[in-house]
């Protein structure tokens, strides 16, 4: 009898496992990177955000050793919307892809997020900015995992405004991201008591910024904001100088990353502020996975490309936690897990799919004071979590998105 109910226990239980399997549709996993592997945006993200994805597929099955297989697939957006979102529901409907991931750039990640909540699949979101994403674009397959436009004109502005530079001029990349970084960056320089006077809007991409930083010359302020990112601040930067408009007047780039810092040296951005979720040489983890991912890249990497493996990688163990992919079922693992990798330590994805995590307040350093290459910067600050982020309670929602999603996306509701 005894040997008869170990029997019925075994198969039971191989049942029970057979079953949990069999819920990873297919058996596999799919996951699609959609970034800019060309245009602007393609150092800070591009094809840094393949390699990191790969390595966060790599490091899981080797770790986990999952019962389903993994694939990966990837695609250049170039920046656009409209292509983003037809290759998005191409690979929703066609190729049976589960996860949207990286999606640089914020008319792609706002486009996409719409098509994974049509065809039910998550996006992951790295790279693309806008707060818009987890206010009035909200939705309940969507995480907005690495920055935002608060997040980085939180610590930057806030930074040099009260170092003195009160009056202020942007110089702003005229979409959705551009406008959204110069109206947190704005909101930040005014509170702490500084002044706006006047912005300008560039084509983006753009390439000539001379009667654009004319304009900003001849205001007067302090500073100028560069509400741009990439190429476009690469370029602007470059130019200003060329103006001889440093020292006078000082630039603050509102949203930089570590590749900017490289391509203009050190010489040209030294003393200048920037807030990032990331930096390679913060501690021992960082720099551990940083230099397997220069291996690989030959570059360090951005907070985007480190945000796109943590995120991958924080999915794929809620995958494997409820042996599913069923989106909901996983986003509800997602955001009961905390997140804590070498990435963010305590991480935590709130109701309205953004991830809060600390952000670090940087300062570049003289030439003199780099002792090895990519020795870039000073952390002068950790901005904790809570402030980093828009407080949840502050969040803006159109009334029907409201009432849907009041217990996932609404102005702290419980």
């Amino acid at each position: 009898m005894k040997l008869k109910q170990i029997s019925q226990a075994v198969s039971l239980s191989l049942l029970m496992a057979a079953g949990a399997h069999a819920q990873v549709s297919d058996g596999m996993v799919k996951i699609g990177v959609l970034t800019d592997l060309s245009g602007l945006y393609s150092d800070v993200a591009g094809p840094g955000a393949v390699i990191a994805t790969k390595m966060a597929i790599d490091d899981f099955m080797a770790a986990e050793k999952p019962t389903f297989k993994i694939e990966m697939v990837s695609a250049d957006h170039q920046n656009k919307g409209d292509i983003a979102a037809n290759k998005a529901r191409e690979w929703f409907e066609k190729d049976k892809v589960d996860v949207a991931t990286e999606l640089v750039t914020t008319s792609v990640g706002l486009a996409v997020q719409k098509i994974a909540k049509e065809k039910n699949r998550l996006a992951l979101i790295s790279g693309a900015a806008s707060t818009a994403i987890t206010n009035e674009s909200c939705n309940d397959v969507t995480v907005h995992w690495t920055y935002d436009t608060y997040a980085v004109a939180n610590g930057t502005a806030k930074a040099v405004t009260q170092g003195g530079g009160k009056k202020w001029f942007f110089l702003t990349a005229d979409y959705a991201f551009g406008h959204a970084l110069e109206k947190d960056a704005a909101a930040v320089v005014k509170v702490n008591g500084g002044e706006v006077l006047g912005a300008v809007r560039h084509p983006f991409p753009g390439s000539d910024f001379s009667s654009f930083l004319l304009k900003a010359q001849s205001s007067g302020a302090q500073i100028i904001g560069l509400a741009n990112a990439g190429g476009d601040t690469i370029n602007s930067i470059k130019q200003a100088a060329e103006f001889g408009i440093m020292p006078k007047q000082s630039l603050a780039g509102l949203l930089m990353f570590i590749t900017d810092v490289h391509s203009l040296g050190l010489k040209n951005t030294q003393n200048m502020y920037l807030t990032e979720g990331f930096y390679w040489d913060l501690n021992d983890e960082t720099r551990a996975w940083s230099k397997r991912f220069f291996a690989q890249h030959k570059r360090m990497p951005t907070m985007i490309q480190a945000g796109q493996y943590s995120s991958t990688m924080h999915y794929l163990k809620a995958v494997k936690a409820i042996n599913s992919d069923d989106t909901a079922k996983v986003m509800a693992q997602m955001k009961k897990t905390p997140v804590n990798d070498f990435f963010a330590k305590n991480g935590k994805i709130r109701d309205d799919g953004r991830m809060v995590h600390d952000m670090y307040l940087l300062q570049v350093k003289k030439p003199a004071e780099s002792k090895t290459p990519w020795d870039y910067y000073n952390v002068k600050a950790t901005i904790p979590a809570a402030e980093a982020f828009q407080p949840l309670s502050a969040s803006s929602l159109p009334a029907d998105q409201e009432v849907i999603f009041r217990h996932r996306c609404s102005r702290g509701h419980a």
